[in-house]
């Protein structure tokens, strides 16, 4: 049984954002062929990706929600300009490209005087790199601590190869941010990031690092999550799951997820940001939570 449907995709309700970007898209793919073990899309959708047939479509929304939408005001947080719009919220876009015409949706953004694409991934997809996107396409690349990227997300590209292509996919044309995501507290966590922030540092190059915005995301597990990781022995649950730090939260969808506490998470902020603030302050956090 194939792990990829391809579906005619019937819903194509754009939703608000805010933070990350304006508006979260339709989907063009739903699921993920990774296997990371904090993801909230394995939460409801365990297994494969169904992949929109109708593409166009969905362009066609996009188009028609950029021109007569009138909530957003620019400048803001996500583009001084244009009108943002994530493409990726339930997938990993990068990782599954061959199975979209790509480039006729990059070429969509490029073209449109108001709207840009973004999403954000844990793969370097080098076959991007032949198309320049003017801008208009954002690439998140998204970085935990190394120490615990085995663990947490197996079989995605190295941390630092991540880093590395900050520079070559900027001088490409597009636009580039770190996604430290999920942020997660352990014995040593601190340090870990002292040695990431170190690694961003030396890799982004001094001409692009003014460019290269951030968004910080610390952790959210999820109870059902929790026990279907237990079940199929994936490994991490001893850093996602730490009922002595966490409160629950039950989302708008409802599902009991944990949350690190208010008390404990402001702290934890704090300390993360003073440390980021520090080493990389041409880092400019977009926003953190």
């Amino acid at each position: 049984m194939s792990l990829v449907e391809h579906v005619q995709r019937r819903t194509k309700i754009i939703r608000p954002s805010g933070r990350s970007t304006d508006f979260i898209a339709p989907s063009f793919g739903h699921g993920c062929l990774l296997n990371c073990t904090y993801c909230y899309m394995k939460r409801h959708k365990p297994v494969g990706l169904s992949v929109a047939k109708n593409v166009n479509d969905i362009l066609t929304e996009i188009n028609s929600h950029a021109w007569f939408d009138t909530t957003v005001v620019k400048p803001n947080q996500t583009h001084e300009q244009y009108i943002t719009y994530d493409i990726s919220c339930n997938e990993d876009f990068a990782l599954h490209r061959k199975y979209y015409d790509w480039e006729n949706i990059f070429q969509f953004f490029v073209e449109h005087e108001l709207a840009m694409g973004s999403f954000a991934t844990k793969i370097i997809p080098t076959e991007f790199l032949e198309f320049n996107p003017q801008g208009k396409i954002r690439i998140r690349f998204s970085l935990i601590t190394p120490r615990i990227a085995d663990d947490l997300e197996p079989n995605t590209a190295a941390i630092t190869d991540r880093i590395k292509a900050v520079n070559k996919f900027i001088e490409a044309g597009y636009d580039v941010h770190l996604n430290f995501s999920p942020v997660v507290v352990y014995e040593g966590w601190l340090t870990d990031y002292a040695h990431l922030f170190a690694v961003c540092d030396a890799l982004i190059s001094k001409e692009h690092q003014e460019k290269v915005l951030a968004e910080v995301i610390f952790l959210t597990h999820n109870e059902a999550k929790h026990f279907y990781n237990l079940d199929n022995k994936l490994t991490g649950e001893d850093l996602l799951w730490t009922p002595e730090k966490q409160e629950q939260k039950t989302s708008q969808y409802g599902g009991r997820n944990l949350r690190y506490r208010r008390d404990l998470k402001a702290k934890y902020i704090r300390q993360w940001q003073d440390l980021h603030d520090e080493m990389i302050p041409w880092n400019k956090i977009r926003y953190i939570f």
